[in-house]
């Protein structure tokens, strides 16, 4: 069975005969109905004169798109490659500081990423955009954009590392204060690391809504694709220009899902294999350490058992593997 399959029957019961036909029914009167719906907005627009070739060619030629889809594409790009990267990292910084266990920390790291999650972007943008230009900055509609998504997303971003630190299972922060980590190195190198493994879908939609949110800077004269699609439109027809833009709009946006996807995948994929053969030559009574450095090189390697820690705690040693050159050959049995 593969795990895909496993994974779906683990989470949703196998439908019947029956659902089957009513999900089957329902798929094709949904079907219908989106099909009817497409076909009266089209004989609607084409009534209104809105398909002719003449009111699509303008959009679609090479001076439109080198004078303004491109243009446009590019600062959109630029705001929201700048925006994604400081989001992570504000989301990162904040998301580690409310996790904390300095009170005043946590709590100035929540109020942070509370307030700027509850503004709204546009407002953000609007005020970024009067502040930077009372205060002499350079192309402020550009850093209003970007210091908007930056402090948005980024809070979103906070409380998504957040959660999914909290929603780890209780034995890796367990695991880690067994080891001897402090709370810090706990949540530097165990905890974070595997939140952002399981958070990474959730991140990566929002790293989405950030790319779509930069279209709001239209609003304070930021020249990204919508406005330059605006203002192409603006002599001819705003509706064409409008679609080109849409059309661009959501293969980026796909795109960037269908990566973080497969970033998810890879990731997820990542780590040490272990084979039945090999699990069946580890003994019972080795430790996790052990274990693992017997993974590594199983041949060099002796392994860390129960006799060797009770001898280590009478004679005081330090506790830990030690890897030893194999015994010749035929002297002895295989330790394994």
């Amino acid at each position: 069975m593969s795990p895909k399959t496993s994974e779906h029957q683990l989470l949703f019961d196998a439908p019947g005969p029956k659902t089957k036909r009513l999900i089957r029914a329902a798929n094709i009167v949904g079907g219908g109905l989106i099909a009817a719906l497409v076909l009266a907005l089209g004989l609607k627009l084409n009534a209104a004169g809105q398909l002719d070739a003449a009111k699509w060619t303008p959009a679609l030629k090479a001076e439109s798109w080198t004078a303004y889809f491109l243009p446009g594409l590019w600062h959109t790009l630029m705001a929201a490659a700048i925006a994604i990267v400081g989001a992570f990292v504000f989301g990162l910084v904040f998301g580690v500081g409310r996790l904390s266990q300095i009170a005043p920390l946590r709590w100035a790291a929540g109020a942070v990423s509370e307030f700027f999650r509850a503004v709204p972007v546009l407002l953000m943008m609007i005020f970024m955009w009067q502040f930077l230009g009372l205060v002499g900055a350079a192309d402020p509609s550009f850093w209003a954009v970007v210091i908007a998504l930056i402090l948005y997303n980024g809070s979103v971003c906070a409380d998504l590392i957040r959660s999914g630190v909290h929603n780890l299972p209780s034995g890796q922060h367990e695991a880690a204060a067994a080891i001897g980590l402090s709370r810090a190195q706990a949540l530097t190198h165990v905890l974070v690391p595997q939140a952002l493994l399981s958070m990474l879908p959730a991140l990566i939609a929002q790293l989405v809504v950030a790319l779509k949110d930069s279209a709001l800077g239209q609003a304070i004269a930021y020249s990204e694709l919508l406005r330059e699609a605006t203002l192409l439109g603006t002599p001819l027809n705003t509706l064409q220009t409008i679609t080109v833009a849409s059309v661009i709009f959501i293969a980026l946006n796909y795109s960037l899902g269908k990566l973080g996807e497969r970033l998810a995948k890879l990731m997820r994929g990542r780590g040490l294999q272990l084979d039945q053969e090999m699990a069946e030559a580890i003994p019972m009574n080795v430790s996790a350490t052990g274990a693992q450095a017997m993974l590594v090189g199983p041949e060099p390697t002796v392994p860390y058992d129960e006799s060797q820690r009770q001898q280590q705690a009478i004679t005081g040693q330090p506790r830990h593997v030690q890897a030893i050159a194999p015994p010749p050959p035929g002297h002895g049995d295989d330790p394994f």
